[in-house]
């Protein structure tokens, strides 16, 4: 059958799952232009205390504007109104169980529009959200810096800056997948053990960029000044009911729960799961997993399924008897567990070790909800067990 170009699931392969335009030059007029500015203007105004007096005052801007929008818009206005949701919601004590109309009624309207989840997620936070210094040269840390913030700071920007520069060195492992697909449909071991090589290579490139966030974002102001805006309100016990979306319809003033930003909705490492055939245990934590493909952009979640339905390179490994083979094979198995390793160190330096937690920020439970520790060991450890004997 063959997988379909990457340009169908919105990927290239010089910035992978991250935005394919240039989301600076982008313009919003009128009352999203407003909210827009209010917007970029929040690392002045969360430390006033005044978040929600400034916020209750922004138009309502109707479903039909949000309709009229282009896709590329759309998720411009996305990531502003996530991080004014966000806001509201965790910028002041108590956290806000209701969100104002001027809020609710776009936030929702875009999340219909882009086919996601009417709070933050991880392509407002990440893929969507930077622009390049030089628009002439590659996406690097040196050369990138993120659009719309919270609290502002370099802590800040660097944990997201070091995914954006993931999300883009991923790009060319992605690139691969279609052609290791045919070659192991082929049944072509030495085209597959070349491109598996070569992939790791890139994963050494990329574990190499996630080994750099300790330079610039330190473990205590990340917990205490970035990680409190990005949690959702499904499964956090400072919002047990939820938050009710005032002004919107179909929600009939009922409190609704939704999943928090987090890294485990970048589409990177479920892509290489399905792949390569790695497979998680059935239980609830892989129930959450599942779970988190609704907050993916519905073009890569397109991408993983297909993968998944067609991807067999496994069972071709398995039966090839080439040694070689199977060793460029476990070379990727293994550096997506290195990954997975460097993601479980930093939850507990970053977020179990540090104290004196706030309301909804809670040392024990991920931005998304879960006992992350368990997640995250579970997680790598059943990568591991995929390997393959040689």
């Amino acid at each position: 059958m063959g997988l379909a170009s990457l340009s169908t699931y919105r990927i290239t392969p010089n910035r992978g799952f991250l935005c394919d335009y240039d989301a600076p030059s982008l313009e919003l007029r009128g009352a999203l232009g407003e909210a827009r500015a209010t917007a970029l203007r929040l690392p002045e105004i969360l430390p006033s205390g005044t978040v929600r007096d400034v916020l209750d005052e922004l138009p309502v801007v109707t479903p039909e504007t949000i309709a009229a929008l282009d896709e590329t818009e759309a998720r411009m206005a996305m990531v502003h109104y996530s991080f004014l949701v966000q806001s509201y919601v965790w910028g002041a004590e108590p956290p806000a169980s209701v969100l104002p109309k001027p809020l609710a009624v776009p936030i929702v309207a875009l999340a219909d529009r882009l086919g996601q989840q009417p709070l933050l997620q991880y392509s407002g936070y990440v893929l969507d959200n930077w622009g390049l210094l030089d628009r002439e040269s590659p996406i690097s840390l040196d050369n990138i810096y993120m659009i719309q913030k919270f609290a502002g700071g370099t802590d800040e920007a660097w944990f997201v800056l070091v995914h954006v520069a993931i999300e883009a060195k991923a790009g060319e492992a992605l690139a691969m997948f279609g052609r290791l697909i045919e070659a192991a449909e082929q049944r072509d071991a030495a085209a597959a053990r070349d491109l598996l090589e070569r992939m790791v290579g890139i994963w050494a490139q990329i574990n190499g960029i996630f080994g750099r966030m300790p330079e610039q974002c330190d473990p205590y102001v990340y917990f205490r000044r970035v990680r409190p805006y990005i949690h959702g309100w499904k499964d956090n016990p400072a919002l047990k009911d939820g938050v009710i979306y005032e002004g919107v319809e179909r929600f009939n003033g009922a409190p609704q729960v939704f999943r928090g930003q987090t890294g485990s909705q970048s589409s990177i490492v479920p892509s290489m799961d399905a792949l390569l055939g790695v497979g998680h245990g059935a239980d609830p934590l892989r129930a959450y997993l599942d779970e988190l493909h609704i907050y993916r952009p519905p073009a890569h979640r397109r991408f993983i399924d297909d993968i998944r339905a067609q991807s067999v390179l496994r069972a071709f490994v398995r039966g090839a008897s080439d040694r070689g083979l199977t060793q460029a094979y476990n070379a990727a198995v293994q550096a997506v567990a290195d990954f997975r390793s460097l993601h479980l160190e930093y939850a507990a330096s970053y977020i179990n070790k540090q104290g004196g937690k706030t309301a909804g920020n809670d040392t024990e439970v991920g931005t998304g909800g879960t006992p992350f520790m368990k997640y995250l060991k579970k997680h790598r450890d059943e990568t591991r067990a995929n390997l393959i004997d040689a």
